[in-house]
């Protein structure tokens, strides 16, 4: 099967895993390592800030361990799967991993509490609205990467005899 990506592209099953290594895993592994300190950083300096996003950190630390987890079970064992065809049982390891991007949603929810939705307040530092602007864009990635994953690549694998 082909699909066109957001790319405009069209890609096979494997291409596609690629995309989805090299676009997202990547990318969220890599933004992820630079938003953790800069949260530690801007929760310090405005520690005395009642508008400070106080728990940004530790909650984007414990999504980061969350993602880190999900992408190397598909790593490890659902995308090498897809990429022989599949074989009988797919449809559980692809369960757990649209189980696990549920469980993404409520770590999403708590990062949007802990910052107002990721609006900065007016008197809000450069490296607070960077924060605030690279965990939007990651936010923005992650619904992207999840809305691929299970709206095009799943079904592929899904309810097959």
């Amino acid at each position: 099967m082909i699909v066109t990506l957001e790319t405009g592209a069209k890609t096979e099953t494997g291409a596609l895993i690629d995309h989805i290594l090299d676009r997202y895993h990547e990318k969220h592994r890599a933004d992820l390592k630079g938003l953790i300190p800069l949260a530690q950083k801007v929760e310090a300096v405005h520690a005395d800030d009642p508008q400070a996003p106080q728990g940004l950190s530790g909650a984007l630390a414990y999504l980061a361990q969350e993602m880190q987890e999900h992408m190397a079970k598909e790593e490890m064992i659902l995308f090498p799967a897809m990429r022989t065809g599949g074989r009988t049982g797919i449809e559980h390891p692809i369960a757990v991993m649209r189980a696990d991007h549920d469980d993404h949603a409520e770590s999403i929810a708590l990062i949007r509490r802990l910052t107002a939705d990721l609006v900065a307040p007016d008197h809000a530092c450069g490296s607070w609205r960077r924060l605030y602007d690279g965990t939007r864009a990651l936010l923005d990635d992650l619904a992207s990467h999840i809305a691929l994953e299970n709206d095009v690549l799943f079904p592929r694998f899904e309810g097959r005899p």
